[in-house]
């Protein structure tokens, strides 16, 4: 590109210095030719001037005489009447400029100039027309050259640019270069590589959510299934696999909420359900694993509470925060159902240490862990309950406390509008 760039450039300077370049040679030598032949006839009539005046005034008239009067590379012929014509200079034997005046009393002056003072004149000006000619020609290739650079080297990076992210690194540059449509280039390649950050991270992070959630799941599911393969009695089979059933019903809507990834409760998939199955069938899964940790977990409080929102994800919220206590806490894992105002909040606490005061409300944050864990536990559940139309709070350090808050009755459609109206207001 750089070459081509060069070369369409130096074309360019030389048609242009071609035409005009030409067109100047001929003007000029034409000028110089005229001027020449001015000179020569202004010398004529000057001369014969000088002989009139000589005559009227009865003064000499000789080739001494006037030799001062004429330039050394010209010559003069002065015919006067009844005398021996007068000749000052050698008389040139090539093409010369020719002159001739006619005096006032009869005489007849002419002037002659080799023609080669005209050539000589017109080399020293080709010459200096073809040094400027060389000149346009330095400075076109020196300008093309700069051209070039500022052209193909944002060229280079941008395809760079390009390259690297179609090899999975979108970072944006950030770089312009004060060329308005390569900097459109480069806006739209920066905006393109967020994009593709923001989906890259999207990526890592449902990669990171599916793990998370899905490992609990499929290890209950693989406890049912040995239970399964270790008896013979077809009613424990049976009950065994119409829980394992459940289980991957529910493991189902875990995978499907996690592709899905955000909600609206407004769009009428929340709806009123019984909190006593969900926790009911919590307890059931969760405890084998704390009878194999030798802890226990039980359930209290008010019964028959009716709460809005879709009973998998609260499900979910549960067993994150019940998986939470069995990794990290210690003692009986206590869920507390009460009620608040228009809410029913779930309690989920433990006996254990508790969680340390540097951490405070950042437990929710992803990757912020006391325990060397993931950090998505917590976080993935927050997401959850307000995806549901709740919030998941911690309530208290020690011992740790943390409380998921559901509406008790569904919003109706004039209340949902006079809410987003009050907050656009």
């Amino acid at each position: 590109m750089r070459r081509r760039l060069i070369q369409s450039t130096l074309a360019v300077v030389l048609v242009v210095i071609a035409v005009f370049g030409v067109s100047l040679v001929i003007v000029e030598t034409r000028t110089i030719s005229s001027t020449a032949q001015e000179r020569v006839d202004s010398e004529a009539m000057r001369l014969a001037s000088i002989v009139d005046s000589r005559i009227l005034g009865d003064e000499r008239v000789s080739a001494d005489v006037l030799r001062d009067q004429v330039d050394a590379d010209r010559y003069a012929r002065i015919d006067i009447p009844g005398r021996a014509p007068i000749e000052i200079g050698e008389r040139p034997a090539d093409d010369v400029i020719h002159a001739e005046a006619q005096g006032e009393e009869g005489e007849t002056v002419t002037v002659e100039e080799p023609r080669s003072s005209v050539t000589r004149e017109v080399g020293r000006t080709l010459l200096i027309i073809a040094a400027v000619a060389l000149l346009a020609v330095v400075a076109a290739v020196l300008l093309a050259v700069r051209q070039a650079n500022r052209l193909a080297s944002p060229l280079t990076d941008l395809a760079e640019t390009a390259e690297r992210l179609g090899s999975g690194d979108p970072r944006p540059r950030h770089k312009r270069y004060g060329v308005p449509e390569l900097d459109r280039v480069a806006d739209v390649l920066d905006s393109s590589a967020e994009r593709i950050g923001r989906m890259l991270t999207a990526e890592r992070r449902l990669a990171a959510d599916a793990s998370h959630q899905l490992r609990t799941p499929l290890t209950a599911l693989s406890m049912r299934l040995e239970e399964i393969a270790l008896t013979d009695d077809p009613d424990t089979v049976k009950e065994e696999a119409v829980i394992a059933l459940a289980q991957v019903e529910r493991l189902t809507d875990v995978v499907e909420r996690l592709l899905t990834n955000s909600r609206d409760p407004r769009t009428g998939s929340a709806v009123s359900f019984d909190l006593d199955e969900v926790i009911k069938q919590q307890l059931e899964e969760w405890r084998p694993a704390y009878r194999s940790a030798g802890r226990a977990i039980v359930s209290s409080g008010k019964r028959h509470l009716e709460a809005v929102g879709t009973p998998g994800a609260v499900a979910q919220v549960l067993a994150a925060l019940i998986e939470n206590s069995l990794m990290h806490g210690g003692g009986t894992v206590a869920l507390r159902t009460r009620v608040t105002g228009n809410q029913t909040v779930i309690e989920v606490t433990d006996e254990g240490p508790g969680i340390p005061p540097e951490l405070g409300a950042r437990i929710f944050e992803r990757a912020i862990s006391g325990h060397n864990s993931t950090g998505i536990g917590l976080a993935v559940a927050r997401d959850l309950a307000e995806a549901d139309g709740g919030r998941l709070e911690m309530l208290q350090l020690k011992p740790p406390v943390f409380g998921l808050f559901l509406s008790r009755t569904p919003t109706k459609p004039s209340e949902a509008a006079a809410e987003e109206q009050r907050t656009v207001r």
